[in-house]
């Protein structure tokens, strides 16, 4: 058993194979999973209902999981902002910014080879996607 709150087995294995520079995106209800991620990525089911499992649901326990260098959002053309980045703002904290995209920039990257992982949801909110870049754990001092 493990002491940690992620305990998904596919999500811990793909966590497991990405290294720095990897990439994490966790999609809302309305995302082409399928045509819009890279291929080669692991890909996890969580939207088991509308609004079960959410986007923060998945990035809280992810937050705690790994370590995160960059955030990018996906963003509406007509420059407003969606319900949902205050969410993300209080769950990544404030040394880490919110990098917005537009839909198809922001396509366009998770279709990319750096692609790791990626995480449907059931979230409802628009515009609730966002892609994570995994940074580097430090050296522990001996």
């Amino acid at each position: 058993m493990l002491k940690t709150r992620l305990l998904h087995p596919e999500i811990l294995a793909a966590l497991g194979e990405a290294g720095h520079g990897a990439q994490v995106l966790i999609a809302d209800g309305n995302y082409p999973l399928l045509t819009r991620s890279y291929e080669g990525a692991h890909q996890v089911y969580l939207n088991l209902a509308p609004g079960k499992v959410t986007v923060t649901d998945v990035l809280e326990v992810l937050m705690e999981s790994i370590p995160v260098e960059a955030a990018h959002v996906m963003g509406p053309d007509d420059g407003s902002e969606p319900d949902i980045y205050p969410d993300f703002r209080r769950l990544l904290g404030p040394e880490l910014p919110l990098q917005r995209m537009g839909r198809f920039e922001f396509y366009d990257q998770a279709r990319g080879p750096d692609l790791a992982l990626a995480i449907a949801t059931g979230e409802q909110r628009i515009y609730a996607n966002i892609l994570l870049t995994i940074g580097v754990v430090p050296p522990t001092k001996q």
